[in-house]
């Protein structure tokens, strides 16, 4: 650690946060070095107040599938790592990304869905059976009585 208290080594919190992070992900070995980097470079850049770096268009990262493809009755593809699933929305939760920022990263419409369509249709039968998104106007049906109260003696 440095002589001065007040700043901390941004190695160490780098080392730190990527034991964390690699904890709870799974991170191949060969992507560790380039990722403590990363985070020590940006906590380098934090310490010292540095604008951040913006991404150039030219940058765009590559899905995993297209996107055309990314989208099926029955699941979607994530276009970060290729992987099925029935709603994205947890998924990019592990990933750090709301649906708003996953949409604005690969350039999505505001409509793209975050559930497979036919997940989404067997929830709403499901609902609907239960009764859910029925109006109130009927009148509830009389609730049952209990026992019948005891005689007093």
């Amino acid at each position: 650690m440095t002589s001065n208290t007040d700043q901390p080594n941004t190695t160490e919190l780098a080392a730190e946060i990527v034991a964390a992070f690699v904890s709870r992900n799974s991170l191949p070995v060969s992507e560790l070095p380039a990722l403590i980097l990363s985070v020590d470079a940006t906590l380098r850049r934090l310490a010292t107040g540095a604008p951040a770096t913006v991404a150039s268009p030219a940058e765009q990262p590559t899905p995993a599938v297209s996107i055309r493809k990314s989208v099926t009755a029955d699941h979607l593809i994530c276009l970060d790592d290729g992987k099925r699933f029935k709603s994205l929305k947890r998924h990019l939760a592990t990933l750090g990304m709301t649906p708003e920022e996953y949409r604005a990263k690969w350039g999505l419409p505001a409509d793209y869905p975050m559930v497979a369509a036919n997940y989404a249709a067997r929830r709403s039968d499901l609902a609907k059976s239960m009764g859910l998104g029925q109006s109130r106007d009927k009148a509830a049906p009389p609730a049952k009585r209990g026992r019948k109260p005891k005689a007093s003696a």
